[in-house]
């Protein structure tokens, strides 16, 4: 695991100078602070800074190999877990190896099978690779985004880095994008390609691009297989036999390693699953790390500690309390570049912290809502489908009628109404209009309000559109639902928090339910069978989980949430964001300020949205 960073430029008579290279570089220390090297030749030059985790001895980069008259030069960072297996093909395809290394892999497989060498990968990777015959650059990113790769492409060439602010140091020019400020302010990330500077994006996940004879193409290698209603796997058993054995096999694959590793353990379903399969396969306890807070609706510690208790792990635990938010901000501001506002950064940077100082790589359960559908807004969609067989005057009624009520309460009992109030106005409306309310994170009209018009918005209905235009008109809700989760907000919020926090901390994170082969099985699985019933996450439930302990099987999903509500109730926090100085510019003071009140007073759960813009003023002012 690393920081990669380079230049290349179009025209040959350009040359790269390691200066350059070398700002780059250390603004990715934290990823890699065992090893720094660089390659320049002439008109391409690569910085590498490097975690070692795989081949502690040999594994160096940027690697460069021959091969008769042709020699190539590779900056990776991740790692491909089936390395050994494929490693051990292209022995038999007469190709030699003087290290252990899957770095060196890749750039054989790239001399056997050219760019279509990642559909042989199994793991996370962003990499470039620059070939010497035709002076060409091939970069490539993960088939679900694991690995971040940002890239600033001209007339002149491109420069690409792991992280934001590594780029920023290449010396290019750069403007604030502000027309994504809607978009931003609704989902609380930046959805790929886009990022909060006009001239810079992020390779989706999934993507090529190839620099070759003064042209950049940018190619899409892979995508979820293609979702027909009609030929879903519905046979229950079979369905539970492959997962069982892709699941473990994922598993044990990620646990190939050179230094010690452990797991998050965060009293869910999903990582409590893992350490349960990490425990049959290790040689020796699992070290698990969990997070908590004082509050106990977001507290799972308790139900973390039967975990660690059934399956004997050497458990460390830390609580998160308000007095982290002036780091956290600081902290998150820094390592993401542009504005990132899920707050659940939070205790992911916290949890991070203290794991890499036992640990140098750890697995985790993300990916598991988004594989097996187990949000809580897939029940919704269910819920939704129903609901609109409901006779059209009775179904309008109910919303308005439970509003009304719910004006009489205060604290949690109104908060939990204006949840129900919002699930039953949201299953009435068409799916892109209730997956912009679910994705929300307070009501959109209020953001629309919140935003001026100056900002010349890309609005939530132009990105839906653009994202799911390939997708069958006839296709399912509940699928369309599962891409959204799969294609957006996966990589671009869930895989962003953890990649910048955990690599802030310089500790390695492994996902054992993104293998690839696993999630082109789960996607293919009915809904009928992912969900009976109303129960979440059924297949988990009833293969792997089924071992873990009832109170945890019983227990309802908490998620990873951060109590920001409650936070931000709190004077000493309110005081430093209620004026927004230059955003203010496009943003209307007057009614964030009412949104500011109506936290304190309970009205409004909107802790994570005064999180979101807390964390966009902060980056405002370091411009």
């Amino acid at each position: 695991m690393c920081g990669i960073c380079g230049s290349y430029f179009l025209d040959s008579a350009f040359e790269v100078h390691q200066s350059a290279l070398k700002r780059m570089n250390d603004e990715l220390v934290h990823r890699g602070p065992d090893e720094e090297g660089f390659f320049v030749n002439g008109n391409v030059g690569f910085g590498h800074k490097r975690l070692s985790i795989i081949d502690l001895s040999e594994g160096q980069q940027p690697m460069r190999i021959s091969r008769g008259d042709e020699e190539l030069v590779i900056t990776y960072n991740g790692e491909i877990y089936n390395y050994i297996e494929i490693r051990e093909e292209l022995i038999k395809l007469g190709y030699k190896f003087r290290t252990n290394s899957d770095t060196e892999v890749i750039l054989n497989s790239y001399l056997e099978w050219g760019e279509q060498c990642v559909e042989h990968f199994n793991g996370m990777w962003a990499f470039a690779i620059w070939k010497k015959s035709d002076n060409s650059l091939f970069l490539s990113r993960d088939r679900m985004g694991e690995k971040p790769l940002y890239y600033f492409s001209d007339s002149d060439g491109i420069h690409f880095s792991s992280e934001l602010p590594s780029l920023l140091k290449s010396g290019i020019s750069v403007t604030p994008n502000f027309e994504i400020l809607n978009l931003y302010l609704l989902l609380c990330y930046v959805p790929a390609p886009y990022t909060f500077y006009k001239n810079i994006s992020i390779l989706e996940a999934g993507h090529n691009i190839l620099v070759k004879n003064g042209k950049i193409e940018i190619k899409k290698y892979w995508d979820l297989p293609e979702i027909d209603n009609e030929s879903t796997l519905r046979n229950k058993d079979e369905v539970y036999e492959q997962f069982d054995f892709l699941f473990k096999d994922s598993v044990k694959l990620r646990m190939r390693s050179d230094v010690p590793f452990g797991a998050f353990l965060s009293g869910g379903l999903d990582s409590s699953s893992i350490v349960s399969i990490m425990d049959q396969f290790s040689d020796h306890r699992v070290k698990t790390f969990s997070i908590g807070f004082d509050e106990k609706e977001f507290d799972e510690r308790d139900l973390a500690k039967l975990v660690s208790k059934k399956y004997n792990t050497e458990h460390y635990e830390k609580v998160v309390h308000p007095d982290s938010y002036d780091t956290s901000l600081a902290n998150v501001v820094k390592h993401y570049g542009d504005p990132f506002g899920d707050s659940s950064a939070i205790p992911t940077g916290i949890v991070s912290s203290f794991a890499a100082e036992k640990v140098k790589m750890v697995l985790t359960g993300d990916g598991g809502d988004e594989v097996l559908s187990g949000y809580t807004t897939y029940q919704g969609e269910k819920f939704a489908s129903a609901y609109q067989r409901v006779p059209s005057l009775v179904g309008k009624n109910l919303p308005r009628i439970l509003s009304k009520g719910s004006s009489f309460l205060k604290g949690g009992f109104k908060y939990k109404a204006n949840r129900a109030t919002n699930v039953l106005h949201s299953s009435s409306l068409p799916f892109a209009d209730r997956l912009k309310n679910k994705a929300g994170q307070i009501d959109p009209v209020l953001i629309d309000k919140l935003v001026l018009p100056k900002s010349g918005n890309i609005t939530f209905h132009d990105f839906y559109q653009q994202r799911f235009k390939y997708l069958d008109a006839e296709l399912n809700n509940f699928y369309r639902l599962m891409y959204w989760h799969l294609k957006v907000s996966l990589p671009d919020d869930m895989l962003r928090k953890v990649d910048r926090m955990s690599m802030s901390h310089s500790l390695e994170t492994r996902i054992p339910f993104l293998d690839h082969r696993l999630i082109s099985m789960m996607i293919n699985v009915d809904h009928s069978i992912k969900m009976e019933g109303y129960e979440r996450k059924s297949v988990l439930r009833h293969t792997i989980a089924k071992n873990l302990p009832a109170q945890l099987l019983k227990s309802g999903k908490k998620g990873f949430r951060v109590p920001v509500r409650e936070w931000f109730k709190k004077e000493s926090l309110l005081k430093s964001i209620r004026n927004l100085g230059e955003l203010e510019n496009f943003i209307d003071g007057k009614k964030w300020r009412e949104i500011l009140e109506s936290n304190q007073s309970g009205k409004l759960d909107a802790g994570n949205f005064i999180w979101t813009v807390a964390v966009l003023k902060k980056w405002s002012e370091d411009l």
